[in-house]
């Protein structure tokens, strides 16, 4: 996972931390395809976290 976020130009420890923070708060259960949005080549991503 690592170097797929370098790979992005995602700074790796502050996806841990969107990813920690909003993770636990979304119906992924519910509707999976959410995750597509927190995956490291995702533009929402990218733009969250680059470096």
């Amino acid at each position: 996972m690592a170097g797929t976020a370098k790979a992005n130009g995602i700074d790796f420890y502050q996806y841990l931390v969107t990813l920690m923070t909003e993770l636990p708060n979304l119906p992924i259960h519910q509707e999976p395809e959410i995750l597509n949005d927190y995956m490291p080549w995702s533009k929402t991503i990218q733009a969250t976290c680059a470096k």
